[in-house]
């Protein structure tokens, strides 16, 4: 029996979590008896914007509440949204390892008991905007991912890394996307296959 049998799952972050395709998947396989869904399509991990509500940060801590494993998967729309990248000293909403860490710490306080874990962004290639373009801010994509590695070491957090590890590349984008950024059938049940394996071994 899975340990997560009958337990609870929240998902946070954007349109890649906002479809609803992966997560059932996972959820099936692990026998999570409830989940919800709180990515929201278009928004960033960071504060502010035209977006600021569904801001990632905003959303994770609005939880209303406790879940047994919360999935932060948030990036990509920093860096084609040219959010500033901060530090690990950061405690400002409106940058994206400010933000980050804000979330992280407002979650763990609430509910430390939960079992964390981050997720890092998928390789992309849509709008001028891939893997090593630099943003309007010099930051290129791999540095948001490297931010998250970062974060997930500084406080003993499991981090999945789906920019590295997913086989989502400039070759595989066409197969696995529908626009070469957000997963098609056979790129939510990539994800799904990897994030069944991971949660797994919590």
């Amino acid at each position: 029996m899975s340990r997560w049998e009958g337990r609870s799952w929240v998902t946070l972050g954007d349109s890649i979590s906002a479809a609803g395709v992966y997560q059932p998947i996972v959820a099936k396989a692990l026998g999570f008896g409830h989940v919800d869904n709180l990515g929201k399509s278009g928004c960033t991990m960071t504060a502010g914007g035209e977006r600021n509500e569904g801001a990632t940060v905003h959303v994770g801590r609005r939880l209303e509440r406790s879940y047994d494993c919360v999935t932060i998967f948030a990036g990509t729309n920093d860096y084609r949204l040219n959010r500033p990248l901060g530090s690990l000293e950061d405690d400002s909403l409106y940058t994206f390892c400010g933000a980050y860490i804000v979330l992280i710490e407002a979650l763990l306080t609430a509910n430390p008991a939960c079992r964390l874990n981050l997720w890092t962004p998928l390789q992309r290639d849509k709008d001028g905007y891939d893997s090593k373009r630099p943003n309007e801010l010099g930051h290129r994509l791999t540095d948001y991912a490297q931010a998250i590695r970062e974060i997930g070491r500084t406080y003993a957090l499991p981090v999945l890394d789906l920019h590295e590890e997913s086989g989502f590349n400039k070759l595989t984008l066409d197969h696995l996307t529908t626009d070469r950024l957000h997963p098609n059938e056979a790129g939510h049940a990539r994800i799904a296959q990897m994030a069944i394996a991971f949660l797994n071994k919590l």
